[in-house]
């Protein structure tokens, strides 16, 4: 598979919708038709050389150059391969991958990891609302794989996760970890209001401490130990680096919840 550098020219008066530009999809192509490949601008389509500079790269995968937050989808349905821009990105960055590595040295727009099933997506910068989410109308957000964040994340993050971890350096924004199924959010900075709201299953991990989170009422203390789970949670997140690096050597306090409706989820908040 050959690799891509797209440079981009000038910022777009409108939004570029980038879905279907992966590595699978330019592997094997020419120069020529790779700038013949057509992008939705607007209510049109528009060849992609109309944007970006193009050039033979030479690792497998594609490199963005510049500043794309005009430009949407970066990574939809990545299904192999790898991305790596350097700069920010659009609405819905990494949504519905499946595999893959997409990499971020930016941050990006709203619905970034929506519905990921697979893979590993990293955001050096911050992204907005609704990002490891479900797309509207859907039922299941996140399915699965790695998302990475190293600023704060915005409102919602996590709404409806089934699968997978999701970790936030920073802080997040209000109705974090919202209606989740299952999966494990971690935090490294403090949530917003309503943390865990209608969470079901799942576990969420404040690694910033007692000050992080308050309990709400539909919120109970664990009486059961958690050590060795505890342990294997902990080595698994210490990868990450920041402030999850020593997680392994502080205790932890545990709440199961949100009981107003039946949730079985835990609040980890570790000292």
């Amino acid at each position: 598979m050959s690799g891509w550098r797209l440079t981009l020219k000038a910022s777009p008066a409108l939004r570029v919708d980038l879905r279907g530009v992966t590595p699978g999809a330019l592997a094997n192509l020419s120069v020529t038709e790779v700038e013949r490949l057509t992008v939705g601008y607007g209510n049109a389509w528009v060849p992609l050389a109309e944007f970006f500079k193009l050039e033979p790269h030479d690792s497998d995968g594609l490199v963005f150059d510049g500043d794309l937050s005009r430009f949407d989808r970066v990574g939809w349905q990545l299904a192999g391969g790898r991305i790596h821009v350097d700069g920010n990105v659009g609405h819905y960055a990494g949504g519905c991958m499946s595999a893959g590595e997409l990499i971020v040295n930016g941050r990006a727009g709203l619905l970034a990891a929506c519905e990921m099933a697979g893979g590993t997506f990293t955001v050096q910068g911050d992204v907005d609302d609704f990002a490891a989410s479900t797309l509207p109308g859907s039922m299941d957000g996140m399915r699965g794989g790695t998302f990475v964040v190293k600023g704060n994340a915005g409102a919602r993050f996590g709404d409806r996760m089934r699968r997978g971890s999701a970790i936030v350096h920073g802080d997040a924004g209000d109705f974090l970890a919202s209606r989740v199924v299952a999966g494990t959010i971690a935090v490294g900075g403090r949530p917003g209001a309503h943390a865990g709201w209608g969470m079901r299953r799942g576990s969420v991990v404040f690694a910033s401490g007692q000050a992080a989170w308050d309990a709400p009422a539909t919120f109970v203390p664990a009486l059961a130990a958690a050590e060795v789970f505890w342990q294997l949670l902990a080595r698994d997140l210490a990868r990450h680096g920041g402030p999850f690096a020593a997680l392994g050597n502080r205790r932890i306090e545990r709440h199961l919840g949100d009981l107003a409706v039946d949730g079985r989820g835990e609040m980890i908040i570790a000292f």
